[in-house]
């Protein structure tokens, strides 16, 4: 279907059946996110199936990473961690990279019983130009001698292996606010608390220092080493990563960034639906602000406190739910909840996943529950790494005009809209318009049996409406101002498949990854083009209106 774009100055379009208006500044004051803001958090048991080892690298996932780095300029960062990093015990004479024992009473995603060989740090050789966070266990390591014996094992193995600029930093425990109280089993005593995790954080990170020193000294020096942390779970956990910093968590200043952890709701939490949890701007915004007035309490105990990331998150913990975390409707989730995320203050975010896990933005390797893949999460991530690329004038390798500043445009009509500018050299380059109205198109929402078509409803729209700057009226050759619409389409917010951006398919089917475009996806040239006009009744300043269907996304790109 071909889709006609509405034009303010111009023209209406019947099928709105809603419109919203918004104005947008020409600048904004510059707080740009770090190069590649869209980055990812593999579960530490799957990372050998995600990365693959000298023998077999895992070529799919490298072309997926590749993707994101030729958009922005800079391949996702990769944090190798979760849960299982604090399970994970050496064994030197262990032939293959990784022996889990998985006990459905605890987990039946992955194994709580792991052991690792040397074999496992291969796996870091699989992605070229790519840095990496390394999980070590202080679940296990701050209180058995088999966990400590690890730490003292492998810190020589995992810095040996990245040496060569593969090092961002290292964590040292996922989560130890739940160490008390994990549904996993836990692993400290009800009387856990602030100070004793500090203690223990403190004592493990000095032996790592220390390792480090004797076994890789360039990575032991200062701007090398360093670390993310506290990895809390969330804010309203039994450990407060205030209190925590208060305790002297940063005392040897070698924390590089605040890393705090988020999930919207549960996969089996009561009441949660696409629509009503993920599909829905004001459940996202209040997450991601929980976690700025905790940051803002940190900043208030120390000033000089590290940027912001999220170290790990998703749509909905215990590794999501199916007909919501591999929907349309979670990627479109992802775009909002990662954009009003660097709006507020974050410089970074590491979408988690990890094999068979129903959010993950891919399944690397086929299993007796799924099949190998890209999903739909990584077509949102595509999207953002989009938006927030450097403008086609601006060099890769020039921070102040490559990195972007996002502004939240709030729509407060409604909770199923959202919208969002982004800034270059402090100057608007680009706008993306999120539509997250249901529309489905399977039996029951489950992105499986089609509807037939006698069941289909025609699917809403909506217009967003932009006042623009003055500036954006100049005329080039006598010819009104361009700009290029790219979208985030499918079949309806439930669809599991048939996902594009802009056209192209991501899919392991095509070309194991690698961008295809799609001669069935009806365009206006390379991308959907409209013009920017004069509008009657706002003292010269420019219109620009566009129709975003239910269930999806566009991106204004001006050229």
């Amino acid at each position: 279907m071909k889709r006609i774009l509405g034009l303010i100055a111009y023209a209406s379009v019947p099928t709105v059946i809603n419109a919203v208006q918004i104005s947008v500044d020409e600048t904004a004051p510059s707080n740009p996110v770090f190069d590649a803001y869209v980055s990812y958090s593999i579960e530490f048991s799957s990372f050998p199936d995600y990365a693959g080892n000298n023998s077999r690298p895992n070529t799919f996932s490298e072309n997926l990473l590749d993707n994101l780095g030729k958009i922005t300029g800079t391949k996702p960062y990769i944090r190798v961690g979760g849960n299982t990093q604090d399970y994970a015990l050496y064994n030197a004479s262990l032939p293959y990279s990784l022996n889990g024992t998985i006990d459905p009473k605890r987990s039946s995603d992955y194994p709580t019983t792991i052991f690792i060989g040397p074999s496992f740090f291969e796996s870091y050789n699989s992605f070229k130009n790519t840095r990496f966070i390394h999980g070590f266990n202080l679940g296990l390591g701050g209180n058995r001698t088999s966990g400590w014996q690890t730490l003292l094992d492998t810190v020589p193995l995992a810095c040996k292996t990245l040496g060569g600029g593969k090092l961002f930093a290292w964590t040292y425990g996922n989560e130890p606010d739940l160490f008390s109280t994990s549904a996993q089993g836990p692993v400290r005593p009800p009387s856990w608390n602030e100070a004793e995790y500090v203690d223990q954080w403190l004592n493990g990170t000095r032996k790592i220092h220390e390792l480090l020193e004797r076994n890789c000294p360039d990575l032991a020096k200062n701007g090398t080493y360093g670390y993310i942390a506290p990895s809390f779970a969330g804010v309203g956990n039994k450990l407060k990563a205030p209190k925590a910093w208060g305790e002297g968590l940063n005392e040897d200043n070698n924390i590089k960034l605040f890393a705090t952890h988020n999930y919207i709701s549960g996969a089996t939490s009561p009441g949660v639906t696409l629509q009503g949890t993920l599909m829905n701007h004001s459940m996202t915004k209040a997450s991601v602000d929980a976690h700025i007035v905790e940051y803002n309490q940190v900043k208030a105990i120390d000033a000089a406190a590290p940027p912001l990331i999220f170290g790990e998150t998703n749509s909905l913990y215990n590794q999501g739910r199916p007909g919501l975390s591999n929907t349309f409707g979670a990627a479109l989730w992802g775009v909002d909840f990662n954009l009003y995320s660097a709006s507020v203050g974050f410089k970074r975010v590491h979408m988690h996943m990890g094999t068979n896990y129903r959010y993950a933005s891919w399944q690397p390797i086929a299993t007796n529950k799924a099949t190998i893949g890209t999903k739909a999460p990584y077509y949102g991530n595509i999207a953002v790494a989009s938006f927030l690329a450097p403008p086609p004038s601006s060099p890769y390798d020039s921070p102040a005009t490559s990195l972007a500043t996002v502004k939240h445009l709030p729509i407060s009509s409604t909770p199923f809209l959202s919208a969002y500018a982004a800034y270059h050299s402090s100057n608007l380059t680009r706008l993306i318009l999120i539509n997250l109205q249901s529309y489905n198109t399977t039996a029951s929402g489950e992105g499986l049996a089609p509807l037939p078509p006698s069941s289909l409803t025609p699917r809403p729209s909506v217009t967003f409406n932009f006042t623009l700057p003055a500036a954006y009226l100049l005329k080039d050759g006598g010819k009104e101002k361009q700009v290029v619409v790219k979208r985030l389409m499918a079949n309806g917010s439930d669809a599991i498949t048939g996902i594009t951006w802009d056209g192209w398919s991501y899919n392991w089917e095509l070309d194991e990854g690698r961008p295809v475009r799609l001669a069935n996806v009806t365009r206006t040239s390379e991308s959907e083009r409209a013009w920017v006009g004069e509008g009657t009744s706002d003292g010269g300043k420019a219109g620009l209106g566009v129709v975003v269907e239910a269930g999806s996304a566009a991106l204004v790109e001006f050229v």
